[in-house]
Order: C-alpha cells, then sequence, then structure tokens
C-alpha cells in the first residue's frame, strides 16, 4: 500500500512539471490580443417573390403574372436565366377551393441601385409579396482570410510596443489563439421592407424612397490572442 502511495505521488509531481512546461516553454513572454475590422458594400442582394393568383382575385393566372414578370425584369437588363431561379411551385388543380396556385423565386442582384429599378417593375404589375431576403458578397471568403490576418498582424504589434517600453524586443511567436465566430450579423435599411410589410404609400413617396434606397455594409470583426518570446 505504501509502495502504491509512493508511485501516485511520483505520478502527481511528473505530471505537474509536465503541465507547468507546456504553460509555461519560455522564461519570458508577452501575451497579447489583435483585433481587426473593415466593412464591406454588399454586391450580392437577394429578392424573394411570391407570385400569387389572390393579388388579382382570380383574374391573372400565375402563368401569365410569371411571363410579365421576365418580360419586366428583361426590360431592366436583368439576365432572368442567371439571376432568377423558381424555389417552389403549389397548385390548387388537385386543391379546389382550399388553396390558391402560388409561385415562389428568388432573384439575385449586384446593387440597391438594382434592387429598386426591380422593385419598381415587380410593384407596376401588382406583385407586392418582395421582400429582402439577404445580402453578401461574391468575395466573402477572400475578405475573412485579410481580415484574419490583419489582426494577426495587429497582435504582433501589439507586442512589439509592449516589449519595446520596457527595452526588449519580441522573438518568435509560439502560441496563437483564434476564437472568430465569423460575420457580424448584417441588417440591410429599414425602407427596403416598405412594400414588404403592405404599409400604402403615395406614389411620389414610394419614388423616393427607393432612390434613396441603400444597405447596411457587411462588418468583419477578427480577434486573435498571441504568444511572443521576450528577448
Amino acid at each position: 500500500m505504501k509502495r502504491f502511495w509512493m508511485l501516485a505521488v511520483a505520478a502527481t509531481l511528473s505530471l505537474t512539471a509536465l503541465a507547468q512546461e507546456h504553460v509555461e516553454p519560455f522564461p519570458s513572454f508577452v501575451q497579447v490580443t489583435g483585433t481587426a475590422e473593415r466593412e464591406i458594400e454588399p454586391d450580392e442582394i437577394y429578392l424573394s417573390i411570391t407570385i400569387n393568383e389572390r393579388d388579382s382575385k382570380g383574374k391573372i393566372t400565375v402563368e401569365q403574372q410569371q411571363r410579365e414578370m421576365l418580360a419586366a425584369l428583361r426590360k431592366q437588363g436583368i439576365d432572368v436565366e442567371k439571376q432568377l431561379k423558381m424555389v417552389d411551385l403549389t397548385s390548387s388543380f388537385f386543391k379546389k377551393h382550399t388553396s390558391v396556385a402560388t409561385a415562389q423565386y428568388q432573384l439575385k442582384l449586384g446593387s440597391a441601385a438594382a434592387v429598386a429599378k426591380a422593385w419598381r417593375a415587380l410593384d407596376a404589375l401588382g406583385i407586392s409579396q418582395v421582400h429582402v431576403e439577404k445580402v453578401s458578397h461574391s468575395k466573402l471568403a477572400a475578405f475573412k482570410a485579410e481580415v484574419r490576418a490583419d489582426a494577426m498582424r495587429a497582435a504582433r504589434s501589439n507586442a512589439a510596443a509592449l516589449a519595446e517600453a520596457i527595452g526588449q524586443k519580441i522573438g518568435k511567436c509560439f502560441y496563437i489563439y483564434d476564437s472568430n465566430n465569423g460575420v457580424m450579423p448584417t441588417f440591410y435599411a429599414a425602407n427596403a421592407m416598405v412594400k414588404a410589410r403592405g404599409i400604402e404609400v403615395a406614389e411620389d413617396a414610394m419614388e423616393a424612397e427607393m432612390e434613396a434606397m441603400e444597405f447596411q455594409t457587411i462588418k468583419l470583426q477578427y480577434r486573435v490572442q498571441a504568444k511572443f518570446v521576450l528577448e
């Protein structure tokens, strides 16, 4: 029993020594945090469009509304073959008196100005179920990598400044902790949702709203922790 107790103590001491060696591999170091952020104008704006026979009280079929929509969007210079896709189609053929035929689309646009033009064209056709689904950027992954690297460079700069304050320099970095969660939540301008909310506005006021439509930037924020040897 005594021999077992001595072995247990020796093992505990060994583990403690190893843990201390892992936590502080260098006798002198500086631990810092580096942060970086960037705001990006979105170049991918996705509109959700729903065509419903109920909008015309059954006078205009979904098929006719679809043809009119495609023609109107083409007039605005939109490549409907590439930028527009059908998300869902519900038919009332087998559900008489219980449902109304609907078709849902997703339209991808590249700017707030393009959204305003498309919105006006759809509104002129009486298609009111339109809302902004999401916004993004075509080079978002590349921007993320750049901002993350900027955060690391900021950490090194902070470490160098602290070391210089005490007459020392920093050596190699032996620890990096990347605790990032990706992109911050992005919100679009409230006036972009005027028609989707069903708020009635005068025609001239609607024109002003659409001309002033802007989307908030996508905000990227990154933070890293690092340890550098002090020399």
